[in-house]
């Protein structure tokens, strides 16, 4: 799974400029889906779902208070231990279950590890147990809380023009107050002050750091490194299990901001740091092309030049004699990041013809992303499918293949993709699919069985900014309610079938079916609602706040420092 990874990104789904010729193999030997969907628009709730085969807000995993993901590994909020991934389902029927990427920690103390991994179904991890961001890397502006952040700065500048102003008018005699109350005021602010700018300025010590299972590994971590380390885990691990049943979910931080590149990719594509990026990323999946200078690229028996490590993921699963028993998978989380800039430079992905991106509940540049299978006898290679299907669904199609079942005591938002993907079914099992951003339903799809015809209704939609462009760029991303979302009354309605673009809304006189489609979608909708239950909210205040007693930290807090030496041995500190 890669992050932020835009559909308009790979070769595979149109891009003539970009290379991704590894993924692009991966494709042809297997079936690709035109039209899948993320069942959110942003990393922990598309993560989330994807985990579980249901709605992340069915879980607790959506906000209402404006926070729409974790800000601190020290937060209690994550994904709910009475949960059911497809780890745990699959670890039960005798598989070896990895995940090497980034997930979440703790509830209520430090080493409770309630949201990790392990408690989840996997019985190894590697990786971040936090999302990468530009705190990570020491030379980009900061990123976590970064409102929060100006917010705290105003009320500091606002006290200390108060104690001035106190501070003058007893210098002039106009008030009546103790020197120690002014020092005292004084020293309260001051102390304020450096309670919440220390504690910022511990972000990349705190939140950028490397797990092996439950143990730090490196505190900070190292970007430049961390691509390497994880395709050495992952190599490794596929080593490890060659011999028995194993699942490993491979959580790329490629192409998530900040674009961290090795040397032998930078400035080789077209598209700057990013497609650089995307370049790398492509190799890191392999199978068989590498860039040879970044002029061209060529297969992997006729280039004479060595790149960063020797294997990559499928070709570790080749080289172990795996390729015709494994089940291999690969999408993103959600659409491309537009409003991830540099100055003029994007740091960002491209969404193809689809409008909006990351953060954009109901268009489809948010949603739409890649989604490629490959298991070589069973799968037919080529095939190509053009209906709606979802993240969701790869939890009962995995589920399904190890012989489980999917659990009776919960909506299941998901449906098996044995039967399409095999072609023993032409129609997808979804007939409406819902798109929510945060708790709020932004739009709608129905496809309609006797006709093909894929209508899709907007209830609300961001506000771009500036208007046109397409993307929210004066906030950073565009939010899911308030003043920045516009209500559509009546709602906008398309036929992605005709007009994937969303970029002509119907009308009653344009469309003869107009009323009857918003009456089919509206029922739908409140047919949907009936599902819903109230949970506890894991991004409420009270788990979003940091809390010193849950950071995982080795060395002595708030100075954690710890390095991992190259062949895994005893940490050592960092220096």
């Amino acid at each position: 799974m890669a992050d932020d990874l835009g559909i308009g990104d790979l070769g595979c789904y149109g891009n003539e400029t970009l290379r991704t010729p590894n993924i692009d193999q991966l494709a042809e030997e297997g079936v690709r889906l035109t039209q899948h969907l993320a069942a959110a628009p942003l990393c922990t709730p598309s993560r989330a779902a994807f985990l579980t085969g249901r709605h992340s807000f069915r879980s607790g995993m959506e906000a209402s208070n404006g926070y729409r993901a974790l800000q601190w590994n020290a937060g209690s909020g994550g994904l709910p231990e009475n949960e059911t991934t497809f780890a745990r389902i699959l670890q039960q029927r005798g598989y070896a279950t990895g995940l090497i990427g980034h997930q979440g920690v703790n509830c209520a103390a430090r080493a409770d590890h309630c949201h990790h991994p392990l408690k989840h179904g996997f019985d190894y991890f590697y990786g971040m147990p936090f999302t990468l961001t530009n705190d990570c890397d020491p030379g980009r502006p900061p990123e976590v809380d970064a409102g929060l952040r100006a917010q705290l700065w105003v009320y500091t500048q606002c006290l200390a023009l108060g104690i001035l102003t106190v501070a003058a008018g007893k210098t002039c005699g106009l008030i009546s107050v103790s020197r120690r109350a002014v020092t005292g005021m004084a020293g309260l602010v001051f102390l304020f002050f450096i309670c919440w700018y220390s504690s910022f300025g511990f972000v990349r010590r705190w939140n950028c750091i490397l797990m092996r299972n439950h143990d730090v590994t490196e505190q900070p971590m190292v970007l430049e490194n961390t691509a390497s380390l994880m395709l050495k885990e992952a190599i490794s691990y596929i080593e490890r299990h060659k011999h028995g049943p194993f699942l490993l979910f491979l959580s790329l931080l490629h192409v998530h901001i900040p674009l961290v590149t090795t040397a032998a990719f930078l400035g080789k594509s077209q598209h700057g740091l990013y497609g650089d990026n995307v370049e790398e990323m492509d190799w890191l999946v392999g199978s068989h092309f590498v860039a040879q200078a970044g002029v061209q690229w060529c297969h992997l028996d006729s280039c004479s030049f060595d790149l960063p490590g020797s294997g990559k993921i499928l070709n570790a699963i080749e080289d172990n004699g795996l390729k015709n028993s494994t089940f291999t998978y690969f999408t993103s989380d959600h659409g491309g990041h537009l409003e991830a800039r540099d100055g003029h430079s994007q740091l960002g992905g491209w969404n193809g013809i689809y409008k909006g991106g990351k953060g954009m509940g109901g268009w489809e540049g948010g949603i739409r992303v890649p989604g490629i299978f490959r298991w070589p006898g069973v799968l037919p290679a080529g095939r190509v499918i053009d209906e709606p299907t979802s993240l969701m669904d790869v939890f009962p199609t995995v589920v399904q293949l190890a012989g489980g079942e999917v659990p009776q005591d919960r909506v299941i938002d998901g449906h098996s993709l044995v039967p399409l993907l095999q072609g023993t079914e032409t129609r997808s099992a979804h007939e409406f699919l819902f798109h929510y951003c945060g708790q709020h339903l932004h739009a709608a799809r129905w496809h309609q069985k006797n006709s093909g015809s894929v209508w899709k209704i907007h209830y609300m939609t961001p506000q771009f900014h500036p208007e046109g462009a397409g993307a929210c760029y004066g906030r950073g991303i565009c939010p899911c309610s308030g003043e920045g979302v516009t209500h559509h009354k009546p709602p906008l309605l398309f036929d992605l079938s005709r007009d994937p673009s969303e970029a002509r809304p119907l009308t009653p006189d344009s469309e003869p079916l107009y009323h009857a489609v918003m009456a089919r979608v509206g029922a739908a909708v409140s047919e949907h609602r009936q599902t819903l239950r109230p949970v506890p909210q894991q991004f409420s205040m009270s788990n979003i706040v940091w809390k010193p007693w849950l950071q995982p930290c080795c060395g002595n807090f708030p100075f954690c420092s710890c390095r991992e030496d190259g062949d895994g041995s005893p940490r050592m500190p960092a220096l």
